[in-house]
């Protein structure tokens, strides 16, 4: 480790053994997982880096955590649920401040942990608790909405959004700690309960904010368990206690987890997952500017986002243009670790090199050639980008969602062609339009639209700003991640209603003014 700045050393393994059940953070005395960093720092190095250990904790301490969150919500009626707005905002202002003390632990464990660049590690925290923020600006909006009796009919109600119930919530690996907190902050503000599970890379980042999670909110309301997926959120899933499957990853993962639950009309959905989005290069594109976003779009964390331009239709007149820029700009590219803030940076799953390499030998095994020198090349957990053309639906590359390095080009000259693949695809979360004349982008907008959920005009798919709705078709997403949309996936709407008279309207009077309802109230929070 001598050639690390001193700054993003990790100097001792880390060896976490709490969990945090019921308010409580205790001690794990049974297996450990390890944690192994892919950065592999030393041209001596072989072998994975051991970062630490985390818990391998079983089903019996996953019921413990579903019991808490169970309790703790109690059939609407805990102290959660039930607590003022205003009171609840203040315990997410608290876990702000606290959790703002470790940016620094939490940056420098997504570059170990994952292979992020420094600069989207502080991205990734920085967007984080600005998503929390504007969280809870969002909230102290749809409070004052709700705070305005209705009269319709001779029917007087008062609307607002209440919880759901107990939430399991399971975030990915590539953005451990933003979409993680995509899901559990927008679920606890509403007042549900959550138990809430790392994910398999990217745990040990989390082990600095137990205490956060603990000191700002009940008992009960948050819960964190650490071990195998499949350990932790099979029994949790099979009691039918859970309200809310709260889940960024894989379509198989979530069908998976929704077949364990008994009631399954009373499961409630929150689901993104995974997307092939395209982009469409017209003939009119700007080369230039286009050739610099398809980089970004396709190459950015290595391409390992569900955002990410995971395949590009080039139009015919214009392909050798394309392609020639296009295979230099990748192939200038510099490989790096992330405190050199280099676009490509070491794959964070083992596995994954192997996979890269066997998609890109399939392809060309079924005509596609490598179009840049250095496509292919692995060096240790590095894999250099590979550009493929010509791609056809017959290879896997095609077929799945990569996430990783590898970049399948296929041309065209009529623009059926990408429509139509599109509207065959399973997935349908956004696309990328490169093009200058409107009479051509306007139809290709217009059918766009009803395909994907997001339509980038001369720009790479991204999900942000956070205050736009984020989701998809298909097999891409369920449900609605936004600051606003979040908070709306994560409750549900339910109200009093009175016939307007003057017994109804002298009891809704002393209500309001004795204060002896949460509920039926007409004040808000500044």
């Amino acid at each position: 480790m001598n050639n690390i700045p001193n700054e993003f050393k990790i100097n001792k393994q880390i060896n976490h053994k709490e969990y945090l059940i019921d308010g409580i953070i205790s001690k794990w005395d049974g297996n450990q997982t390890n944690v192994y960093s892919t950065l592999l720092c030393d041209k001596d190095d072989k072998e994975p880096y051991l970062l630490g250990n985390t818990p391998e904790m079983s089903g019996e301490y996953a019921l413990k955590a579903l019991e808490a969150a169970h309790s703790a919500f109690n059939f609407g009626q805990g102290v959660w649920p039930t607590m003022k707005v205003y009171e609840r905002i203040q315990c997410m202002e608290t876990f702000v401040e606290k959790m703002l003390t470790k940016r620094e632990e939490v940056v420098k464990l997504l570059m170990w942990e994952i292979g992020k660049n420094l600069n989207d590690s502080r991205k990734e925290f920085d967007r984080t608790v600005e998503y929390i923020k504007d969280t809870i600006v969002e909230y102290k909006r749809i409070d004052r909405k709700g705070a305005t009796f209705q009269n319709k009919s001779g029917v007087r109600a008062l609307i607002r959004r209440g919880p759901l119930g107990v939430v399991l919530c399971l975030g990915p690996y590539n953005y451990p700690l933003n979409e993680t907190f995509a899901l559990l902050i927008p679920a606890i503000i509403m007042g549900n309960t959550t138990i809430f599970k790392p994910a398999k890379h990217g745990v040990l980042l989390i082990a600095p904010l137990l205490d956060a999670f603990k000191e700002s909110f009940p008992p009960g309301v948050v819960n964190i368990v650490f071990g195998r997926g499949r350990e932790i959120a099979t029994p949790i899933m099979k009691s039918g206690k859970i309200d809310v499957l709260a889940l960024i990853g894989h379509s198989s993962s979530a069908i998976s987890l929704q077949d364990l639950h008994p009631q399954k009309n009373r499961l409630r959905l929150v689901l993104g997952l995974e997307a092939k989005n395209p982009g469409i290069i017209l003939k009119d594109a700007d080369i230039e500017s286009t050739v610099k976003e398809c980089i970004s779009g396709t190459l950015s964390f290595n391409g390992q986002r569900c955002t990410a331009l995971k395949i590009l239709y080039v139009h015919e007149d214009i392909k050798e243009e394309f392609l020639s820029k296009f295979v230099i700009a990748v192939d200038e590219l510099k490989l790096g670790l992330p405190w050199e803030n280099t676009l490509l940076t070491p794959l964070p799953e083992p596995a994954k090199p192997k996979y890269i390499s066997d998609l890109i030998e399939n392809a060309v095994n079924l005509g596609a050639k490598i179009m840049n020198k250095k496509g292919g090349e692995k060096q240790k957990n590095f894999v250099f980008p590979a550009v493929l053309y010509p791609v056809n639906k017959d290879m896997d590359v095609y077929k799945e969602e990569q996430f990783g390095p590898v970049i399948p080009i296929i041309s065209f000259t009529d623009i059926s062609t990408p429509i139509k693949d599109m509207s065959e695809s399973n997935y349908g979360q956004q696309v990328s339009i490169f093009g200058k004349d409107v009479d051509t982008l306007g139809p290709v907008i217009d059918s766009m639209v009803n395909l994907v959920c997001r339509v980038n005009l001369n720009s790479a798919c991204q999900r942000g700003p956070d205050i736009y709705p984020f989701t998809g078709r298909k097999d891409s997403a369920v449900a609605t991640l936004s600051v606003h949309d979040a908070l709306r996936s994560f409750s549900i709407r339910t109200f009093v209603a009175s016939k307007d008279n003057d017994l109804n309207k002298n009891i809704l009077r002393e209500m309001i003014d004795s204060k002896k309802s949460h509920f039926i109230r007409t004040d808000y929070y500044l």
